[in-house]
């Protein structure tokens, strides 16, 4: 835990922050955090500072916090992805939060399973859970948007275009395309197919939306893989 974050819920006052969960398991466990010690915090959705610790016990820790710096800004994309076995989309959602992804939707294509969408990973408490484990490794505050959409072809057809009007647009699919570009500079819009990639009828529906279809190179990745390995090169 590179950051410790809280919420308005957590505040005392303006200055005091309580810690009673998993964080303070952290603090005890991992960091042997004293009293006197010192952190890096940052308040959910706000700024980055720093804290003392006041008060520290199995039952909590008393914060003194001074926040005076901005989040890291944003990577300017928007990551679409076909929704991935519940193993792997934890990890995903931790390195979407990680690389600073605006916002992640998940749709639905022909070789995604039925039951993924049943998951618990899919649930709200779970998938903030991983967000955030995320947010604290980059030491970043802010959480990407989560969308979710169960039928792909109205996503492509209605939403999608009004999406990219604004960005460009690119499909990550194997064969015999163009590279993805390195680093972004401006704002894009980045579809990754499921285990398998999309099939055909798919590729033509989103290319028909605007999608510029690239390659990573000769070599098929596992969806979580493709991910991280895309996301670092857009960074």
């Amino acid at each position: 835990m590179n950051l410790l974050l809280f919420t308005a819920l957590d505040r005392q006052d303006g200055k005091h922050v309580l810690v009673t969960d998993r964080r303070l398991q952290h603090l005890l466990q991992v960091h042997g955090a004293r009293v006197g010690d010192t952190l890096r915090v940052g308040e959910l959705g706000g700024q980055m500072g720093a804290a003392e610790i006041l008060e520290i016990d199995a039952a909590h820790a008393l914060l003194s916090v001074e926040l005076n710096t901005q989040p890291p800004a944003k990577l300017p994309l928007s990551l679409v992805l076909a929704l991935p076995r519940p193993k792997m989309l934890r990890r995903i959602l931790r390195a979407v939060a990680e690389f600073g992804v605006t916002e992640l939707h998940l749709i639905n294509s022909y070789r995604v399973e039925k039951s993924y969408w049943q998951t618990p990973a899919l649930e709200l408490d779970t998938v903030r859970e991983y967000l955030l484990l995320g947010l604290e490794q980059a030491r970043d505050t802010v959480l990407p948007a989560i969308h979710y959409h169960r039928r792909f072809k109205p996503f492509v057809e209605d939403q999608l275009p009004g999406m990219i009007s604004d960005r460009q647009a690119l499909l990550a699919h194997p064969g015999d395309y163009p590279p993805c570009p390195r680093e972004l500079s401006k704002k894009t819009l980045l579809v990754i197919g499921p285990e398998g990639g999309f099939i055909p009828y798919e590729v033509e529906k989103l290319q028909a939306a605007g999608c510029a279809v690239v390659s990573l190179g000769p070599r098929i990745l596992r969806v979580e893989n493709a991910v991280t390995g895309i996301l670092g090169r857009l960074s």
